[in-house]
């Protein structure tokens, strides 16, 4: 079974925010190890804001290793002369979309205050999906899809409350589950065990993956890490998956594991 992990950070500096590993690098190499000892095949890296070069960081990492990286990267969108940079987006290695995650202060209000609004036709010409970090602006994501079609939109982390753990860290489950209306959106059900205080296998919030998957299905819901900062081993964050989660079998084990996202943002593995 192929297995891609559809959210992980690499960086050659800065130190990381939030729960990430307070190291001041994470390699590609060091990515590839863990991956092995895993048995994830690739992952799809998401360049992280307190790397300056995170995109460099992460292009480079999928020249060398076309076959295990892809990318959904990120530029300046309250700076007009970015503007222009979507049209070739993907012309650049691995690159395969974008992803906004609004950590920065001054990204708290793009969603709501106008910046954001000239890339969502854009990025529908250009065929670039986008991943967002979604959790307190689900409804403007419905107005997005809506509007916009033909523009393939990733929700992260379930669309989890930050700083919130067992069911708290699923309030905006109704609110995530209403978008599965729309075909044009998928959920990344990354960083599951860093929604539990449970111990492994984080039964206690097995529901609401299984909720996401009927009714969105397999091919809208993507399995994934955010592995640095998980809190157990990247291998039990595929047996949580693949093991533990008896309504996941078959054909839709493996489009949840690794190929559905991979036909979502059109990365062609071998």
């Amino acid at each position: 079974m192929l297995i891609v992990d559809a959210q992980v950070h690499i960086w050659s500096s800065g130190m990381p925010s939030g729960q990430h590993r307070q190291v001041s690098s994470f390699s590609a190499e060091e990515c590839l190890q863990e991956m092995a000892a895993a048995g994830v095949d690739a992952v799809v890296l998401h360049p992280p804001g307190w790397d300056v070069n995170g995109v460099d960081v992460a292009v480079a990492a999928a020249t060398k290793y076309p076959d295990n990286f892809a990318i959904l990267g990120h530029f300046p969108l309250d700076k007009p002369e970015t503007r222009g940079l979507i049209d070739n987006w993907k012309s650049r290695p691995g690159m395969l979309g974008l992803r906004y995650a609004f950590t920065q202060p001054h990204q708290q209000n793009w969603m709501t205050d106008g910046t954001m609004d000239w890339l969502w036709p854009a990025a529908e010409r250009a065929g670039v999906p986008i991943a967002l970090m979604a959790s307190n602006y689900l409804p403007q994501v419905a107005q997005i899809a809506e509007r916009h079609p033909g523009l393939r939109l990733l929700i992260d982390h379930y669309a989890r409350a930050r700083d919130a753990s067992d069911d708290a860290a699923h309030a905006n489950q109704p609110a995530l589950l209403a978008l599965a209306r729309f075909p044009n959106v998928a959920v990344k059900a990354t960083g599951a065990p860093g929604n539990s205080s449970a111990p492994y296998p984080y039964r206690n919030i097995h529901k609401y993956t299984e909720q996401i998957f009927d009714a969105f299905g397999p091919t809208r819901t993507f399995w994934g890490t955010d592995i640095t900062r998980m809190p157990c081993s990247w291998k039990q964050c595929v047996t949580m998956f693949t093991q533990e989660m008896p309504f996941l079998k078959g054909r839709d084990l493996e489009q949840v594991m690794g190929r559905a996202v991979c036909a979502w943002i059109g990365w062609k593995l071998p």
